[in-house]
């Protein structure tokens, strides 16, 4: 475990690159846990001005400017292809990083920044925030316990239409911009994280195929996909079968994840996040988010009373408190950190690898 070079105070100073929809999440979750947001830099010095006025952040900066700021934790919210570099300047100018994902558009680089982040005694969190749902914790919980039995399948998919027509744009798209992967790496690899999550267990090789359905958007050509099939073998001999798609109608985040074992299957919706369904031959239940009668982490991460609706936000709330225990000194359950972000790259390039040569691959351990 990397020892923590500068404990973060209890109310951290942050910076925050980035001032699109990521970075307007991130700035509430830093409020809400209580961090003091320092300063901003957005697309421009006009546009970082505006942001710090409507985000509540104490200045506009520049990148430079940012970077000497001995900030405690820098939230990195930019497209894609500068994650890396940004996460090495943060880490240099002695701060720790929340990092969008991707880490990196590819896996040299993500294992840079950790490299970087281990040298220096500093820390990292990439927000696959999805663990943050009470009721995925108790998902993972009842599978550690043992109420599943031994894991025999998978069967999980996540399904966007936001991207469905030929006329929906968006810097993601671009390769240059977003990376080599655009469906797998954005939502693709959220899925991965959490069946691995909740069955405490990773894949091992995999097959995949991709689409690219529309390979012109608003006249610029499109390389990067729209969906993709993957069937996966996992280190304890189970098997599944995975769908990635931003081209489903009627799909806004359907995120879900159907885990078979031995005993009894679960299935979350992260759609209905409130609820986990808990199937067992003789016996089905709908079990629904309530502390008193949920797993010690799970009732952790409930942040209103049962009856009261929590979403995504609440999720991204926890995390971000979360990380910023960890930044201090803690160990908080459950938190994905750098090694998860590059995990999540690995597993990228192994469905980018199959999909071109057609073929079973193996996923490069972390």
């Amino acid at each position: 475990m990397v020892n923590v070079a500068h404990a973060v105070p209890q109310a951290p100073r942050i910076g925050l690159l980035g001032g699109g929809f990521m970075g307007r999440v991130h700035s509430r979750a830093a409020r809400s846990a209580g961090a003091v947001l320092d300063s901003v830099v957005a697309s421009s010095p006009a546009r970082s001005t505006e942001v710090a006025a409507e985000l509540g952040f104490g200045r506009p900066a520049s990148d430079i400017e940012l970077f000497d700021r001995s900030l405690d934790a820098i939230h990195i919210c930019t497209p894609n292809d500068v994650h890396a570099a940004q996460s090495l300047q943060a880490l240099d100018a002695g701060s720790n990083i929340i990092c969008e994902k991707p880490l990196a558009t590819d896996s040299t680089a993500a294992c840079a920044v950790l490299a970087r982040a281990d040298e220096a005694g500093l820390l990292g969190t990439v927000p696959f925030v999805y663990r943050y749902h009470p009721m995925v914790r108790e998902a993972r919980a009842r599978f550690r316990e043992g109420q599943a039995g031994t894991l025999l399948t998978v069967d999980a998919g996540y399904l966007q239409d936001w991207l469905l027509g030929s006329g929906d744009e968006n810097w993601r798209v671009e390769t240059e911009r977003g990376g080599p992967s655009r469906a797998f790496a954005d939502i693709g690899s959220h899925l991965v994280d959490l069946i691995e999550f909740i069955v405490d267990d990773r894949i091992s090789s995999l097959v995949a195929t991709t689409r690219t359905v529309h390979p012109r958007r608003g006249g610029t050509a499109v390389t990067t996909e729209d969906t993709v099939a993957v069937t996966v073998e996992f280190t304890g001999g189970a098997i599944g079968s995975l769908l990635v798609s931003q081209l489903a109608p009627g799909r806004k985040n359907g995120l879900t994840v159907e885990i078979a074992g031995t005993e009894a299957s679960m299935r979350f919706e992260q759609e209905r996040p409130e609820q986990l369904w808990f199937g067992k031959r003789a016996d089905s239940r709908l079990l629904v988010r309530d502390p008193d009668s949920l797993s010690g982490d799970a009732a952790r991460l409930c942040m209103v009373p049962a009856g009261h609706p929590q979403g995504y936000q609440d999720a991204f709330n926890a995390f971000v408190a979360d990380s910023y225990a960890l930044f201090a000194g803690e160990r908080p359950e459950g938190l994905p950190t750098l090694q998860d972000g590059v995990r999540a790259v690995l597993v990228t390039e192994a469905v980018l690898k199959s999909a071109e040569q057609r073929a079973w691959v193996e996923v490069e351990s972390s």
